[in-house]
């Protein structure tokens, strides 16, 4: 278990343009730190488009007419526009299109190490027992990155497999990015709980 981010994603409030260094959340209160990691997802059709950048300081609660908001200042500039707004259709049709601002950064991390990056064979953590409720796995608020192993079969940043109801476990608010097989795998399990996790820059499948 790491400390508790919160939110572990929100969206922006505003428009970021290309060459912006400051962008507008909606959450008014965000417990992320200068020096953190964030991801803006791309609001194109161009995947590579999101961009993770380093938050440089955080004012909480500022905003934008009657609703609270966060302005996160950042190291660098972004590179592309993001787009932030509800789009109305006819007959009370609403589309929210306000691109999504993950937070990368936790202060406990499972990593694989130096060479995983070059043959994409990184860290993996994967539970397995003989039937319900034999394995508890309860984790929270962990980052993981440099995980999973190509085209590997069962070698999952995160895998809970074959093991039935698993009413005790969860994987709550973590960041799993930059991996190389998936993000969260499920396979044969019931009741079991991911909620307010962040996967970025997964190969295959995320969850």
């Amino acid at each position: 278990h790491g400390a508790p981010v919160t939110p572990t994603w929100t969206q922006l409030a505003r428009t970021a343009e290309a060459g912006d260094t400051v962008i507008e959340l909606i959450h008014g209160d965000v417990s992320w730190s200068a020096g953190d990691e964030i991801v803006v997802a791309s609001s194109s059709f161009d995947m590579h488009e999101a961009e993770k950048m380093i938050i440089a300081s955080v004012v909480t609660g500022g905003g934008n007419g009657a609703t609270s908001s966060s302005l996160i200042t950042l190291t660098t500039p972004l590179k592309h526009t993001h787009f932030a707004k509800i789009v109305s259709y006819p007959g009370g049709k609403t589309i929210d299109m306000r691109a999504e601002v993950g937070h990368l950064t936790r202060r406990v991390v499972v990593r694989g190490d130096d060479p995983s990056e070059e043959h994409q064979w990184g860290a993996h953590v994967m539970l397995h027992s003989p039937g319900d409720e034999s394995t508890v796995g309860r984790i929270s608020h962990v980052e993981c990155t440099l995980c999973g192993q190509a085209f590997n079969l069962g070698r999952y940043p995160f895998h809970f497999h074959m093991i039935g109801a698993v009413r005790k476990s969860y994987v709550r608010g973590c960041a799993v990015h930059r991996t190389f097989n998936r993000a969260v795998t499920i396979h044969g399990v019931h009741h079991f709980r991911v909620l307010n996790n962040v996967a970025y820059d997964n190969m295959g499948h995320a969850f």
